[in-house]
């Protein structure tokens, strides 16, 4: 569920939901060019949104095989962040989410193959009312992609966002490049979320929020969960997400293989908690 390397080991994002933590600008950049490239290589419509002066881009962009010439033909946009979200004001998940099925469809009905873009979204999220809208929105657009030739690359500043704003977003990808943020919770096939990663003690207020704004619905009084790439869960985050479906009046379902998470489960013994083998 990671980033790959390319042969100059550098980490580059595939297709797909991606965070990106824009740390060192150069290594955004070269990700951000081979996440473009190969979207134009698999004749998809590719959109670069930046936060202040989209021009500005150009001077590094200029780089990704075919850029230019796919700027004039219609197959890359440079995009101002405002005119694709609302920048610094709140953001509304659902309508966020109809602008891209939208851009989706009209990339098709133009003969694309799909949609790809990369989104400097900093702006977006400086506070704590604006990422608690926006890792709503963050989700349901995971959930999007699951079914439809829509991929993205989101990206963010840490050295302009409060400490922790990152991981709150990081979490609801599932693939980052943020190695620090221990899990991620995402969307899975059949309308179920997934679980990644690692749940200990570090990670149990960013694990309660994230099941929050991630807002997951039950099927028939279970809400399903694919937990085959759950490494390491701890008992306090066992109990909070049997918590969390009980409150929704649901049974948390986790689909694992991996026999110690059964067995913990067994012995604490929650009424609001079973494990289900992985197919």
């Amino acid at each position: 569920m990671g980033l790959y390397m390319n042969a100059d080991a550098r980490p580059v994002p595939p297709a797909g939901h991606v965070c990106w933590r824009r740390d060192d600008p150069a290594a955004f950049q070269a990700a951000a060019r081979a996440f473009l490239s190969a979207g134009l290589a698999a004749g998809e419509q590719v959109w670069y949104v930046a936060q202040r002066d989209p021009a500005a881009a150009l001077v590094w962009l200029a780089a990704v095989p075919g850029f230019t010439d796919a700027l004039r033909d219609g197959a890359a946009r440079l995009v101002a962040l405002d005119a694709t979200y609302v920048d610094d004001r709140v953001a509304d998940p659902a309508a966020q989410v109809r602008a891209y099925a939208e851009a989706t469809e009209a990339a098709l009905a133009a003969g694309h193959t799909g949609l790809r873009v990369v989104a400097e979204a900093t702006g977006l999220v400086r506070t704590p009312g604006q990422r608690e809208a926006f890792t709503r929105y963050e989700h349901l657009i995971d959930r999007y992609m699951r079914a439809h030739p829509f991929s993205a690359m989101c990206v963010y500043d840490p050295q302009e966002l409060a400490a922790g704003a990152v991981a709150e977003l990081a979490c609801l990808h599932p693939r980052s490049n943020a190695d620090d943020v221990l899990f991620r919770l995402y969307a899975a096939d059949q309308d179920r979320a997934g679980l990644a990663g690692e749940l200990d003690q570090s990670t149990h207020d960013l694990l309660a929020t994230a099941l929050d704004r991630a807002d997951l619905r039950p099927v028939d009084g279970r809400l399903v969960i694919d937990a085959t790439h759950l490494r390491f869960v701890d008992h306090r985050s066992l109990l909070r997400l049997g918590e969390h479906a009980r409150g929704l009046g649901a049974v948390a379902v986790l689909r694992t293989n991996r026999a110690a998470t059964a067995r913990l489960v067994d012995l604490l013994d929650l009424p609001d908690l079973r494990v289900e083998a992985a197919r």
